[in-house]
């Protein structure tokens, strides 16, 4: 038994749709699923984890530690945990907020490089 989820039904929907209809052709539809499937892998949930980590990573260095640990351990963050952070594990907001805060940037700051899309 095939199971979709709601954005495949969403896509089949779509197809049906426009085969009855005869809008697109069958190659403007694969060009068309491909899009889909590509904008949807760019904004993966993996993805967005990594980049924060790279630039948290970026950041920390660039602030002169050279160690994740002893950054950590000055702004009395998990040094394990910051470490899992800058590998691009999950982290919460209220996480991310408090290493911008330590960083001693605002959110505009810190999203302002490191996140541009191609």
């Amino acid at each position: 038994m095939l199971v979709l989820n709601n954005f495949d039904k969403k896509i089949l929907i779509r197809y049906i749709f426009l085969v009855v209809t005869n809008m697109m052709g069958i190659y403007e539809f694969c060009n068309y699923i491909l899009t889909i499937k590509k904008m949807k892998a760019e904004f993966s949930k993996d993805i967005v984890l990594k980049n924060l980590g790279k630039r948290i990573k970026e950041i920390r260095i660039s602030k002169g530690y050279t160690s994740y640990e002893y950054f950590a351990y000055e702004h009395n963050i998990s040094r394990a945990q910051f470490g899992r952070y800058e590998r691009g594990e999950d982290l919460r907001f209220s996480t991310l907020a408090k290493i911008i805060s330590a960083f001693g940037m605002t959110f505009e700051d810190f999203f302002s490089e490191g996140f541009e899309q191609d």
